[in-house]
């Protein structure tokens, strides 16, 4: 009785000292949180005038990381919405909503009115209801220099048949939040972990947050046993069949000695597994030891469900901190991950078969499924080594270290057979250069990969390209939309501060389109000329907010809804007219 009195004490004392810590991270960024929100309504106001659904064929959407690539539960579609760009000086945020059509490889932007404002590192989920649904929860904002960071607890859901936004409002919901993992199991929307950070704290969290997509109601779960430690950016993913939920990997960091921050990578797993009716569910944790070939630590993997109840995971950077130093080796390989077997194992490319290949292994008496256990069970050869160099259009060299997985190792007959004809296996040609955060979806049994990041010293190079693989065949990458490097800008610190692109404040767009750009510029100036109430000549900030006090708390108002409070209201309103002064 006593150790395990001890060990409730522990646990309460562990929870008391979280609550304590998520309280003073938000009474600290609550400040910050408010200018932003300034901005936030602004870029609402913006999309509130928006009255029809506008939808138009494009080009691929522009470089980003950090957003949500969603496979349509119905068609053939994919559907990718938000994200992150930054070129050295300025930060962009996104809300643009792209939808990708497979068959035909085309690409079209969705304007829909009153969609979610702009953000990154949200989680999105498809479900089946009501003719498709794509539920969106938090995220963060950041502001343009990088410096203060705003982390959302909205939820919402885009009807896909109707093509229509709803804000959902269910109070006991998770706490703003970014990084957090979010999966459908059965007919909930299960929640785990992610992380809020201000200018000066940061905090991590190991909850779990259910949400009813029946009663539309928020529920936080206390699952018995131990669970995962606090982190954000891991794998969570469903079992095929909907009764668990896996949780592997992810990262965390904490202030060390003289405030130094330590990061930290994870590579354990964990179960937790739902049992008994609906109305009387109980959930557990308990640790799970895979076996194989487990992927080398890593954090900023990409992550996606593969046929057969496998998880494929990609990529992701492992950083070695030192004291004023910090490099990341990134990577471009592929790992498989059974959820049946409980084990780990490198993908391996089998290269393009033609048929006189396939009459060999008929010949041998094999089939594709058994071919396919070998595989995994054969020790493959060691990891390959290839350095490509890239010239970007202001010379810059970009050298791209890929450490490619070997070729399984054949038997001596294999190889006496594959030398009467060399052309019968090719290597895959082409292949996602390394990188981290990119976003991954399966449809139909193949995986997409979009985007993303890499650095080269202190330079940050964001993608916009665009990969398939077909998981049955695992022969090659096909390449869909190729990185081009005159697309790359980076703005040193010694850049003018006047550069055309830094002065376009729109919030999505895509850089380097002229038309679009110019569009929007004139667009942004007819709307700050007609739309607000102008600045006067020789008028001071004061006195400009105390002229239009009134005006700017009412377009607060119409931005936060009815149940904010009017001191809030009255400090975003403030802040709206002190960001609308400032730009004039």
């Amino acid at each position: 009785m006593g150790k395990k009195g001890k060990k409730e004490k522990k646990v309460k004392g562990a929870e008391k000292t979280a609550a304590k810590m998520e309280k003073k991270v938000s009474k600290r960024s609550k400040r910050e949180e408010e200018d932003l929100e300034a901005l936030i309504a602004e870029f609402q106001s913006l999309d509130a005038k928006k009255t029809q659904v506008v939808e138009t064929t494009c080009p691929p959407p522009s470089a980003r990381l950090n957003a949500s690539l969603s496979a349509h539960p119905e068609k053939d579609e994919l559907i990718l919405f938000g994200g992150e760009f930054f070129n050295g000086k300025k930060t962009y945020l996104y809300n643009e909503l792209f939808f990708y059509n497979i068959k035909k490889n085309s690409w079209t932007k969705s304007e829909i009115p009153n969609p979610p404002p702009p953000r990154c590192a949200h989680q999105a989920v498809v479900v089946p209801h009501g003719g498709g649904q794509l539920w969106v929860f938090g995220g963060e904002f950041a502001s343009p220099d990088g410096e203060q960071f705003y982390h959302y607890k909205d939820l919402w859901v885009l009807h896909l048949a109707t093509r229509t936004w709803e804000n959902i409002k269910a109070a006991g919901g998770p706490s703003g939040r970014s990084g957090h993992r979010m999966v459908l199991s059965k007919r909930q929307l299960l929640l785990f972990g992610g992380f809020h950070e201000s200018a000066r704290d940061f905090i991590y969290y190991n909850d779990i947050y259910s949400f009813s997509l029946d009663s539309f109601c928020w529920s936080r779960l206390s699952p018995s046993g131990s669970g995962p430690s606090p982190r954000s950016a891991c794998q969570m993913t469903s079992t095929p069949d909907g009764s668990s939920v896996i949780i592997y990997g992810g990262y965390s960091k904490a202030k060390a000695k003289k405030d130094v921050e330590k990061g930290t990578i994870h590579a354990d797993m964990f179960l937790l597994k739902r049992e008994g009716k609906e109305d009387q569910e109980k959930w557990s944790w308990s640790r799970v030891n895979p076996s194989g070939s487990k992927p080398p630590p890593r954090s900023g993997f990409s992550l996606a469900v593969g046929p057969g109840g496998r998880a494929v995971l990609f990529g992701g950077v492992c950083d070695e901190e030192e004291e004023e130093t910090l490099e990341g080796d990134f990577f471009n390989d592929l790992y498989l991950y059974d959820m049946t077997k409980n084990r780990w194992f490198p993908a391996q490319f089998r290269g393009t078969k033609t048929e006189k290949k396939r009459r060999r292994r008929e010949k041998r008496g094999g089939t594709e499924g058994e071919e396919e256990e070998e595989e995994e069970a054969t020790a493959s050869q060691g990891p390959i080594e290839v350095i490509k160099e890239i010239v970007t259009e202001d010379g810059t060299v970009m050298t791209i270290k890929e450490v490619i997985a070997g070729v399984q190792a054949k038997d001596e007959e294999e190889e006496e057979e594959e030398e009467e004809d060399e052309d019968s296996v090719s290597a895959p040609l082409v292949e996602p250069c390394p990188r981290s955060s990119a976003m991954a979806t399966v449809r139909q049994g193949k995986l997409y990969l979009y985007g993303g990041m890499f650095e080269v010293g202190d330079r940050q190079f964001t993608l916009n390209d665009f990969y398939c693989l077909d998981l049955h065949k695992m022969d090659q990458w096909e390449v869909l939309v190729e990185m081009d490097p005159k697309t790359q800008e980076w703005l040193e610190e010694s850049e003018s501060e006047d550069d055309e692109e830094e002065e376009d404040e729109a919030k999505g767009g895509d850089e380097g389109e002229d038309d679009e750009s110019e569009e929007e510029s004139e667009d942004n100036d007819e709307e700050d000329d007609d739309e607000h109430l102008p600045v006067q000549d020789g008028e001071t900030l004061a006195d400009y907010q105390a002229r239009t006090e009134k005006y700017w708390m009412g377009l607060a108002r119409a931005n936060m809804g009815p149940d904010a409070k009017d001191k809030k209201v009255a400090k975003v309103g403030l802040a709206m007219a002190k960001v609308f002064y400032e730009d004039q």
